[in-house]
């Protein structure tokens, strides 16, 4: 018996493939399962015009033994087989792939799908076995032939016994160790789940033998033996929405993602082009528990004709689309690819992009034909659309602006960015919002009365990013936004600017008097133009608000040294004002209590604390006794 070695690069690429290429042993029971369908294929194309094969489709089937005692796992086909030279060319040789050349030679014209490469997928099988052998006749041929080999070492190929085409591998299961439980691959349930993962859409039967067990009380456990089939061979993906109800897709899901309640949409989508793919993508109902945690994983599950090849492939999603369930199934893929080979697959970018499309098409139709669903959606979800335009510095803008909603002043409903720039006054300039806790909140705020006084909508910002994310979108549809709380905002007319500018005028030495009190902790003391019954207000000059402050500073790792330009606006219309220019000539130590009193009144209204609740507390008191 001669033993041949590889070649030295062989060997190399072969300790490399065990060692990096794939991450999870598993994986070898779906690179060898798919080798057996693609010979099955090769006989049955066969079939349709050469008689003498003898077998019909129902006939070829792939079949699963296992010997606990023997540590060996077996599977076996009944497909085209291999010649000697065959053997030798597609083992001896590390990545020579018989598939792809019969897919070259194949001049009929015929759809034949062949998913699996001898070579590299084949050698998976050395990642959980110490011997691997080969036992394959080749239709047509008289003679058979086995391949043994321990791996890196090199292997044999000798005459043997075989009387029907096919090809039988059998593996010697490793030992275990203190790091691997290889005992697992032995275990009926094990490889039970394995098909299922993996290789469930394989469109020829999967059989093996399996032992049920049946329990009565007081009597000793029996078992009865059964052939089952393993593999489902048909999926949902692959057949004509016809064909699917609602309750199919509903089914599958729940099924297939582990999630109780039905998706909120689902899509499915069949494209030749550029990429040819099968998409079935959903959108569930409710957000998974992490969902927003550094422990929830996105991705799509990701197949190459029916056989799973990752089971969450993270670069078929936007971040802002990571709530999104399913799977994508191309044959422009190979099988054997890696993460990394995958980061940089065309084909895969062009699908990602035309996910990416249909889901945000979607969302546009639910949004339009099923408000209530779109609403329940962007309570769980829409967090995740904001985010995306703060994480992409409003590079995707386009595809989600027009999905956002917010809570409005306008009968305190979600509206669109849209909806309400369509009822925006002839005279409005800005879409104004105002950030707080709560809409209750945010109605305390005394800027919010009078922009509410004037008819102009108001959009509440309640979660920590929404400010953040509009100031990437800078504009929606040419309106700029607008925070009630930022220093420039003006709802004054042209008289009342006049009449604000002279009592500015006559009070500044009283301004700057309180503006030296306060010193660093605000920028100006002026008179305001946006206040209508309430005697003060904070307003923030510069790019950080007092939201902006608030959110940064209480994120993990804040250093709290972010600081908004505060300015205090005194109500000229306000009985306070007659009472500061009073103290201004009489009194300017009771003046500064009266100022460090309304900053600190500002800051609470502002949801931003005090330094020193204490003292706040007690000069009040000093003033009422």
């Amino acid at each position: 018996m001669e033993t041949k070695e590889f070649k030295a690069e062989s060997k190399r690429l072969l300790e490399m493939m065990i060692n990096s290429i794939y991450t999870h042993k598993e994986i070898f029971l779906r690179e060898l399962i798919s080798n057996a369908s693609d010979a099955i294929d090769k006989l049955y194309f066969k079939s349709l015009t050469d008689s003498s094969v003898g077998l019909k489709k129902d006939d070829f089937e792939i079949f699963i033994t296992l010997d606990k005692n023997d540590r060996t796992l077996t599977i076996s086909d009944n497909g085209i087989g291999m010649t000697k030279e065959e053997l030798e060319n597609n083992l001896g040789t590390i990545a020579k792939s018989g598939s792809l050349s019969f897919k070259s030679d194949n001049e009929l014209g015929e759809d034949v799908d062949i998913i699996g490469q001898f070579g590299v997928g084949f050698y998976s099988a050395f990642m959980v076995a110490k011997e691997v052998e080969v036992k394959s006749k080749a239709f047509g041929e008289n003679e058979a032939h086995v391949w043994r080999s321990e791996g890196v070492s090199g292997y044999t190929i000798d005459a043997c016994e075989k009387s029907d085409a096919g090809t039988v591998i059998t593996l010697k299961i490793k030992d275990n160790t203190e790091d691997e439980n290889y005992d697992e691959f032995l275990e009926q349930y094990k490889i039970e789940s394995l098909v299922k993962k993996y290789s469930d859409y394989i469109r020829f039967p999967i059989k093996m033998e399996v032992e049920t067990p049946h329990f009565e009380e007081g009597k000793e456990t029996t078992y009865t033996k059964e052939i089952k089939t393993l593999n489902s061979m048909v999926p949902i993906w692959k057949k004509n929405k016809s064909e699917l109800k609602e309750e199919d897709y509903n089914a599958f899901y729940s099924d297939k993602f582990m999630d109780y309640q039905p998706p909120v949409s689902h899509i499915h989508s069949k494209n030749e082009g550029a990429a040819t793919y099968d998409a079935l993508l959903f959108i569930p109902s409710k957000a998974p528990y992490n969902y927003y945690s550094k422990n929830y994983e996105k991705g799509l599950q990701l197949y190459s004709s029916g056989v799973m090849i990752m089971e969450n492939c993270a670069d078929l999603l936007p971040d802002y689309f990571s709530f999104v369930k399913g799977l994508v199934d191309s044959q422009d893929l190979s099988l054997n690819i890696s993460r990394e080979m995958l980061q940089h697959d065309r084909q895969l970018k062009i699908i990602a992009r035309n996910i990416e499309k249909s889901i945000k098409n979607e969302l546009s139709k639910m949004l339009k034909n099923r408000r209530e669903d779109y609403e329940k959606f962007f309570k769980e979800f829409g967090l995740q659309l904001k985010f995306g335009i703060y994480q992409s510095f409003g590079a995707a803008k386009d595809t989600l602006e027009d999905l956002l909603m917010f809570t409005s002043s306008f009968e305190n409903k979600p509206v669109t960015l849209s909806e309400y720039v369509s009822r925006m006054a002839q005279d409005q300039k800005y879409i104004y919002y105002a950030c707080g806790d709560s809409t209750a909140r945010i109605d305390m705020l005394p800027q919010a009365e009078a922009v509410k006084d004037k008819g102009y909508e108001l959009l509440y910002f309640t979660d920590d990013v929404d400010e953040f994310a509009i100031k990437m979108l800078g504009k929606y549809k040419e309106k700029e936004f607008k925070s009630i709380s930022a220093s420039d905002l003006d709802l004054s007319t042209e008289t009342e600017k006049e009449e604000a500018k002279k009592k500015s005028e006559d009070s500044k030495k009283m301004f700057e008097h309180m503006k030296k009190f306060l010193g660093e902790k605000v920028c100006d003391v002026r008179l305001s133009n946006k206040l209508k019954t309430h005697p003060v207000c904070l307003t923030a000059d510069g790019e950080v608000s007092l939201e902006m402050e608030k959110v940064l500073n209480t994120m993990p790792n804040a250093d709290a040294n972010i600081k908004s330009q505060k300015a205090l606006e005194i109500n000229p219309d306000h009985p306070i004002f007659e009472k500061l220019k009073s103290l201004f000539e009489s009194d300017k130590d009771k003046l500064d209590l009266y100022t460090e009193l309304l900053y600190n009144q500002a800051l609470l209204i502002e949801g931003i604390d005090i330094e020193n609740p204490l003292d706040f507390s007690n000069k009040i008191c000093s003033l009422m006794i």
